[in-house]
C-alpha cells in the first residue's frame, strides 16, 4: 500500500523542476537584458560627455583666437571686428579631430572712447553621426 502511494506522489510531481528551471531562465534573461541596456546607455552618456567637452574646447579655442585678433599681444593698437570672420581649421589638431568653431563678433558699442565687444563662439563636434555643440559668449572692452 505504501508503494502505491509513493508512485502516485512521484507521478504527480513530475515536471515541476522543469517549470522551475524555465522560470529561473526567464528571470536570468530579463536581468541580463536589463544589464545590457544599462551598459549601453552608460556608454552613450560617456560618449556625449566626451564630445561635449571637445566641443567646449573648440568653442574656447574660437574665443581665444578672436580675442588675439582684436587685442594683439605685443601691439598697442586694437582693431575692430573684421568682417567676414575667417575661422581657421582646427580639425587636424590632436584632441579636436572632427571639431570646428564659428565665431561672431559685435563691436558696435562705443562709449566715452571705450570700445565694447561681444564675442560668441559655437564649437561643434561630429563623430560617427553623433553631433554635439557648445556656445560661449564673452564681453570685452578696450582699456583706453
Amino acid at each position: 500500500m505504501f508503494l502505491k502511494h509513493y508512485k502516485f506522489q512521484a507521478i504527480k510531481q513530475k515536471g515541476s523542476a522543469l517549470v522551475l528551471a524555465i522560470f529561473v531562465m526567464i528571470i536570468m534573461t530579463l536581468l541580463g537584458t536589463a544589464l545590457v541596456k544599462m551598459y549601453n546607455s552608460s556608454s552613450e552618456a560617456v560618449v556625449y560627455e566626451v564630445l561635449g567637452t571637445r566641443a567646449y574646447a573648440a568653442a574656447q579655442t574660437g574665443i581665444q583666437w578672436q580675442l588675439t585678433e582684436i587685442f594683439p599681444l605685443n601691439e598697442s593698437n586694437i582693431t575692430l571686428c573684421k568682417s567676414p570672420i575667417v575661422n581657421p581649421n582646427i580639425s587636424a589638431t590632436e584632441g579636436l579631430e572632427n571639431c570646428s568653431f564659428s565665431v561672431s563678433c559685435d563691436s558696435n558699442i562705443s562709449f566715452n572712447g571705450i570700445q565694447y565687444y561681444t564675442l560668441k563662439s559655437v564649437g561643434s563636434c561630429d563623430v560617427a553621426g553623433i553631433k554635439t555643440s557648445r556656445t560661449i559668449e564673452v564681453e570685452a572692452r578696450s582699456i583706453n
